[in-house]
């Protein structure tokens, strides 16, 4: 884990260190609950122990999306550690409106655009990682650069997003397909003559 992800941890167990009092004397209900999705959403790991917290920070929606970023912050903001620092608060506003969203199957399904005429266009996949989602996954206090999703291809050729963990797999797909594309085009073209 990255360093700064280990002074998360220590703002947050100082914090529910009072003498010898365990964290769970300390903080309880939602407060502990924000705390530990704060420490579980830095991290590209998901422990069983995330669960709970995990559970309650995505059951919080509200009609409208905007409305629901507000409502995970605020009960982000629970946890005491949230504001102790700039970079603390903007860890905390970059979670709110990343985590959740910044997956592979939600990049592909919000990066969809429309090229072309009405009659001739067509649908691809952008390539860029929107701005709420880079701040989130390149946060000096989270750890998710080697799990975050990367992009496969280029948009013009049918390029999309995978799980980092499915990268590998997923680019042999993609070149088999483009070589096996353009060794069509290439007997078509030859086959018109």
């Amino acid at each position: 884990m990255k360093k700064k992800l280990l002074s998360i941890v220590a703002a947050v167990a100082a914090l529910c260190s009072a003498g010898t009092a365990s964290a769970q004397d300390v903080l309880t209900g939602d407060t502990r609950l924000a705390c530990e999705a704060v420490l579980c959403l830095a991290s590209g790991t998901r422990p069983s122990e995330c669960a709970p917290s995990l559970q309650r920070y995505f059951s919080i929606t509200a009609r409208k999306l905007s409305d629901t970023i507000k409502r995970r912050k605020n009960f982000l903001d629970l946890c005491p550690a949230s504001n102790q620092t700039p970079e603390m608060s903007a860890l905390v506003s970059a979670m709110s409106r990343g985590a959740g969203r910044c997956d592979a199957q939600s990049l592909n399904q919000t990066l969809v655009f429309w090229q072309g005429s009405y009659d001739d266009g067509r649908t691809y996949i952008s390539n860029s990682m929107p701005d709420y989602c880079a701040a989130y996954t390149n946060h000096a206090y989270t750890d998710l650069n080697s799990t975050k999703p990367r992009y496969v291809g280029t948009p013009e050729r049918g390029g999309y997003w995978v799980e980092a963990a499915d990268y590998d797999r997923a680019l042999a797909e993609y070149n088999e397909r483009i070589r096996r594309e353009d060794e069509e085009r290439r007997r078509a073209s030859w086959g018109g003559y």
